[in-house]
């Protein structure tokens, strides 16, 4: 298993009023939310009512080359989504968006998050006939609004039947030859937002994105909200808002989302350098430097060095060519990238008491080599400071953790921690200030992978890959 924690899906999607070369614009949307999935990618572009689609597993830039754009024809709407998978063990089976054609017409949808209860929904349906295609939570959302919707007038009441159905995690986009809605789930544990371009609107997982095509950001979408935009109009269905307490998750703030992206009113690098304030007074450190892991330790490192004191420096220096240390399959590869992915400066920590920060200890298995590259770079102390709790339960909304039996901090203790990080004093942030983090008073986060305290019932079926094997019914 990989050493970090991994995050589902980004999804961009506009609709302008006059037909352009919308397959470009959310090209460049989706190359902005590349952090969010590095597994696949997909365009669906709206041309008078014809739904035309390119989706392959790979980087962004990998699967839509200048020849692919190309071929996609112009339009008004169009969405795309980036897919790192937490459900599904094929890659490219499981790439978004889907593309359903029903009675009624077609239908593209583009999802982030984790059903809890798709396994259950997926039996009723394939009772009813359904034959699914891919082993991702994703169809059973779509195969769930389109039997709505084959009874209704309307994809938004069809979306809206589907949502008194689905529990969990959910920010999606759908699009139909006139429409293009967004939906959140009433928890709101993934984020959505909506920003004005052309005369059109974005709909997008971060504000990052929306800069990235000089869109202009409008507000977020609230938790339970249903948008839809059609004709040049937007409009808002609040019936579900306010039926759940708002549960953002907090590892959003702390690493899947980019810095310089504003998330539920909350600015991600001011929430970042906050945790590393409040790491400096929760477990202070007698050090020489104050180092930050690239790149979301770098703003918590910042925050503490402010905190204490301690003089903050650059302590690595990343290859900015190579990928998350997710990306390759096996462990061992895993272990090879991060050697050549950080390289320590030995000159900035040799003979010195240094602090470490980092955004998390999920796994251990990369803050271990990542403290080993440090010893051998010659620094006297290391001190490791994490701006996330404890990892301690499975996440069932959108994230990979499924078991607590891989979890570093599950398994040990926090002395046994100590000795196989090699560190001179360990360090995480509490479950009372990570909740803190947030600059507007919003204290709605969902913190059960520390706490396990699940906003929502966990699911009865919580094997990762629950749809690879053929369903025993006997």
């Amino acid at each position: 298993m990989a050493g970090g924690i991994h995050e589902e899906c980004g999804i961009f999607a506009l609709s302008l009023p006059e037909k352009t070369d919308v397959a470009n614009l959310v090209y460049y949307g989706l190359y902005a939310l590349q952090h969010r999935g590095q597994e696949g990618a997909g365009i669906a572009v709206c041309e008078d009512g014809v739904i035309t689609a390119h989706k392959d597993a790979g980087l962004v830039s990998e699967v839509f080359t200048t020849p692919v754009l190309e071929k996609f024809p112009t339009g008004c709407m169009a969405l795309g989504h980036v897919r790192y998978g937490t459900t599904g063990n094929n890659p490219r089976l499981n790439v978004q968006p889907l593309v359903i054609n029903h009675l009624k017409g077609r239908m593209a949808l583009a999802h982030n998050g984790n059903l809890t209860n798709d396994y259950e929904l997926r039996q009723a349906l394939e009772l009813r006939g359904s034959i699914f295609h891919t082993t991702s939570d994703t169809e059973v959302i779509a195969y769930t609004i389109t039997k709505h919707r084959l009874q209704e007038d309307r994809l938004e009441v069809a979306l809206s039947r589907a949502m008194d159905e689905l529990q969990g995690a959910y920010s999606l986009v759908v699009m139909s030859s006139r429409k293009l809605i967004a939906a959140r789930d009433p928890w709101g544990f993934r984020p959505l937002c909506i920003g004005s371009f052309e005369g059109g609107y974005v709909i997008s997982s971060e504000t990052c994105a929306l800069d990235a095509v000089g869109a202009r950001f409008i507000r977020d979408i609230d938790p339970g909200e249903i948008v839809t935009i059609c004709d040049g109009k937007l409009t808002s269905d609040r019936s579900h808002c306010g039926t759940r307490e708002k549960h953002l998750c907090v590892f959003e703030l702390i690493y899947f989302a980019r810095p310089d992206s504003v998330m539920d009113g909350h600015p991600v690098q001011t929430a970042r350098q906050r945790a590393g304030a409040f790491l400096a007074l929760e477990h202070p450190a007698q050090a020489d430097i104050v180092i930050g892991v690239p790149d979301s330790g770098i703003e918590a490192a910042m925050g503490f060095a402010r905190q204490s004191g301690i003089p903050y420096g650059t302590g690595f220096i990343k290859n900015k060519y190579i990928g998350r240390t997710f990306i390759q399959p096996t462990q061992s590869r895993r272990e090879d990238e991060v050697r050549i992915k950080l390289n320590p400066i030995a000159s900035a920590v040799r003979g010195k008491r240094v602090v470490l920060v980092d955004d998390s200890i999920v796994r251990g298995t990369t803050s271990i080599r990542i403290v080993r590259l440090l010893r051998e770079a010659g620094a006297k102390e290391v001190h490791f400071r994490s701006s996330a709790p404890k990892f301690l339960y499975p996440c069932y909304f959108g994230t990979d953790i499924d078991s607590s039996q891989n979890l570093f901090a599950y398994k040990y203790t926090d002395e046994e921690m100590r000795k196989l990080l090699d560190v001179d004093s360990l360090g995480f942030l509490s479950v009372e200030n990570v909740v803190k983090l947030g600059t507007n008073g919003d204290h709605g986060f969902c913190t059960a992978c520390f706490s396990r305290d699940y906003p929502c019932p966990p699911p009865q079926v919580a094997m990762k890959d629950k749809y690879s094997q053929p369903i025993n019914r006997e």
